[in-house]
């Protein structure tokens, strides 16, 4: 869902310009409380890993295909402030080295691709969890849930923006149906793709799933006749829980998928991009600023093999998307640490 320069006019890209800006500020201040020596550095692996997927388009109807958005499930694995981090994180690096999504757009495409699903996928996971069991598979259930809305919602935006700021005369009611539409069956493989990436790090490691703290009940005993909470045992410290292997298997998925998979993901259109082709939105499109870029259109130039500029392309991705995002988590976590007034937080699952 990648808008690109030209679908949408300058004064209101401005104005979501703007507006992205305010919300990337509140999610700094925000990841400074969400942020740990140990999330830190698996933040800027969960933007390379998204980075990565969306690379993997998937068919979803004759001729269209669907990418994850990948907000669910960045505020569902490190937190909502941070899961918008890691979202814009990867929206900048695909406009400046790919040429994918407009710069003069970034601010509409976070605002979509970011904010939106970060808000509402969290929203419903957070409502969900209230009424379900404190169970690893009512996390998992909410994750699903919560993704597979994230989309449609985003494509809700999307189609506002336009009825404000849209440079073409093409009839909202049918941008909306179009996009909705079709992005309702996007969110199945978004929600898909959550739930399955968040179970699998629920089951190695749950304490490193920001959704899931406090997801453990405590162990009753009967005491008299009385059930009574067991003492609780000691944890163990941070520093003794390493994360080095799931981020070391998470780069390696991440490389894996970018640089080999995604060489098989759909080459149709994806759902705005069949939108715009259908409904005729993309008669103003311009080129992208950046579209002389080595690595434009995920592949690299020069390199004549199709397999291995992509390839290589996306490995670069992953490998660019992983250090700066890396650095802007740790530059928060530091501030955190500097700051007395910024206390760990914990986030209950029930």
């Amino acid at each position: 869902m990648h808008v690109p320069d030209g679908f949408i006019d300058a004064p209101v890209s401005i104005a979501a310009g703007v507006a992205a800006a305010g919300a990337v500020a509140i999610s700094l201040r925000g990841a400074r409380r969400e942020l740990d020596e140990r999330t830190a550095p698996l933040a800027g692996l969960v933007a390379a890993f998204i980075f990565a997927v969306q690379m993997l388009n998937f068919p979803v109807a004759a001729g269209t295909s669907g990418h994850l958005l990948g907000g669910a499930l960045a505020a569902i694995l490190v937190g909502p402030y941070t899961g918008v981090l890691c979202v814009s994180v990867v929206l900048l690096m695909q406009g400046i080295l790919f040429a994918d999504g407009g710069l003069t757009a970034l601010g509409v495409n976070i605002s979509v691709m970011g904010v939106t699903t970060v808000v509402v996928a969290y929203a419903i996971f957070r409502g969900l969890l209230k009424v379900l069991p404190s169970t690893r598979r009512s996390v998992t259930a909410a994750a699903f849930t919560g993704a597979l809305l994230s989309v449609p919602a985003a494509a809700t935006v999307f189609t506002a923006i336009y009825a404000v700021g849209g440079t073409t005369d093409v009839p909202v009611g049918k941008v909306f149906t179009a996009m909705v539409g079709v992005h309702v069956l996007i969110g199945i493989g978004e929600a898909a793709i959550t739930a399955a990436t968040v179970g699998a790090v629920l089951a190695v490691r749950p304490d490193l799933v920001h959704g899931a703290r406090g997801l453990t009940a405590p162990l009753k005993l009967r005491v008299a006749g009385e059930l009574v909470d067991a003492p609780a045992p000691a944890a163990a410290p941070a520093a003794a829980r390493s994360t080095r292997k799931v981020w070391a298997t998470g780069l390696v998925t991440a490389l894996v998928l970018a640089g080999f998979v995604s060489f098989y993901a759909s080459a149709s259109p994806d759902g705005l991009e069949k939108v715009a082709a259908d409904k005729g939105i993309d008669q103003k499109v311009e080129e992208h600023a950046a579209a002389g870029s080595p690595l434009a259109d995920y592949s690299v130039k020069d390199v004549g093999d199709a397999r291995l500029s992509g390839g290589l392309a996306g490995v670069i991705g992953v490998g660019v998307t992983v250090v700066v995002g890396t650095g802007i988590f740790w530059t928060v976590r530091r501030r955190r640490a500097q700051d007395p007034a910024a206390t760990p937080t914990a986030t209950p699952v029930a």
